[in-house]
C-alpha cells in the first residue's frame, strides 16, 4: 500500500521566505564582520581556504575562522533557496510570480559566491567589494518581496491604494534609500576598514565622500519625513501610514548612529551597527512599497459538481 505525500502548502513557503529574508539579513552582518575584523584575506584563495584545503586550518588563525565562517553561511543561504523554489514550485495553486522570485533568490545565492571568490582573487578590490554589498541588499529587497508574495492572500492581484503621484512618491523614497546604501558602501571603501592592512582603498577623499553620504540621507529623511506628513493628512490605509513611520525612525536611528561612528573615529561595532541598518533600511522600504497595493480577489469559476451531486439537487 502506498504512501500518499502531502503537498506543502503556501504558508511553508512563506516561513520559508522568511528564513530567506533572515539569512540575508545575516549575511550583511557577517560579511561586514569580516571586514571589521581584517579577516577579507583569511581565506587567502578560492574556492579553496588555501592552496591545499577547502576549509580552513590552525595555521590561518581567527581571521581564517572568520571568513571561513562568512563562506560557509553561503550554503546555508543555498539550502534555504533551494527549499523555497522547490516548495514554490510544488505548491498549488500555481503562482507563477512567487516561482520566478524564489528562482531569482537561488540564483542570487551562486551570483553572491563568485562575487566573493572575485573580491578574494582581486585583494578585496574595493570596487567589487561595494558590489558584493550591493547585490545582498538587493537580495533583502527580494525576500521582502517573496514574503509578500506567499502571505495570507497569496493567490490576490495587486490593487493600487494611492493617488498616483503619492506612490511614485514611495518609489522614489525606496530609490533614495539604495543610493545612500551605496554611498555608505563608497564612504566605507575610502576608509580604514578594508578588511586587510594591504588591500587598496578607491583614493576618494573620505570626508568629501562622507558628506556627499550625508547630503542624500538629510534628503531621504526629508522626503520621507514628507510622506509621513502627507499620509497623516490624507486618508490612506493605516498600514501605509505605520510603513511610514518605521521607515522614518529607522533613518532617524541610522542616521545617529552615521554621527556617532563618524566623530568617534569609526568604531568597529557602530560600523556593524550601521550596515545592519542598512539592510534594514532596505527592508522597511520595499516594506513601504509593498503596503501601498491591496491584494484583490481574483474572480475563479466555481468547479463543476459530479452528475450524481447535480441529479440529487433537483
Amino acid at each position: 500500500m502506498g504512501v500518499a505525500l502531502r503537498r506543502p502548502s503556501w504558508a511553508l513557503v512563506h516561513r520559508l521566505a522568511l528564513a530567506s529574508l533572515a539569512t540575508n539579513v545575516l549575511l550583511v552582518l557577517t560579511g561586514g564582520a569580516v571586514r571589521l575584523t581584517g579577516s577579507g584575506l583569511g581565506c587567502p584563495t578560492w574556492p579553496r581556504c588555501d592552496s591545499t584545503s577547502y576549509v580552513t586550518r590552525s595555521a590561518l588563525g581567527a581571521h581564517g575562522v572568520i571568513e571561513f565562517g562568512n563562506r560557509m553561511l553561503t550554503f546555508v543561504l543555498a539550502v534555504v533557496a533551494v527549499a523555497t523554489l522547490v516548495t514554490a514550485v510544488a505548491v498549488r495553486p500555481r503562482r507563477r510570480d512567487a516561482r520566478l522570485l524564489a528562482l531569482a533568490l537561488f540564483l542570487g545565492i551562486p551570483a553572491q559566491a563568485v562575487l566573493g571568490g572575485i573580491t578574494v582573487l582581486t585583494r578585496l578590490n574595493p570596487w567589487v567589494v561595494l558590489l558584493h554589498l550591493m547585490c545582498s541588499l538587493l537580495l533583502v529587497a527580494g525576500s521582502v518581496l517573496l514574503v509578500d508574495r506567499t502571505g495570507p492572500q497569496p493567490g490576490r492581484r495587486p490593487r493600487a491604494l494611492l493617488p498616483g503621484p503619492l506612490q511614485q512618491l514611495v518609489r522614489g523614497v525606496l530609490a533614495l534609500v539604495l543610493a545612500t546604501c551605496y554611498l555608505g558602501a563608497v564612504v566605507t571603501g575610502s576608509g580604514p576598514h578594508a578588511g586587510d592592512a594591504e588591500a587598496h582603498r578607491t583614493g576618494l577623499d573620505p570626508d568629501r565622500m562622507a558628506q556627499l553620504h550625508a547630503d542624500v540621507v538629510f534628503l531621504l529623511v526629508g522626503v520621507t519625513l514628507a510622506l509621513v506628513v502627507v499620509c497623516a493628512a490624507l486618508a490612506v490605509p493605516p498600514a501605509v501610514r505605520r510603513a511610514a513611520g518605521l521607515l522614518l525612525g529607522l533613518e532617524l536611528v541610522q542616521g545617529a548612529i552615521g554621527f556617532v561612528q563618524y566623530f568617534t573615529g569609526l568604531p568597529a561595532l557602530a560600523v556593524a551597527l550601521h550596515m545592519l541598518g542598512a539592510a534594514l533600511l532596505v527592508a522597511a522600504a520595499t516594506h513601504l512599497l509593498l503596503t501601498t497595493r491591496e491584494r484583490k480577489p481574483q474572480l475563479v469559476p466555481a468547479a463543476p459538481r459530479p452528475v450524481a451531486d447535480a441529479l440529487a439537487a433537483r
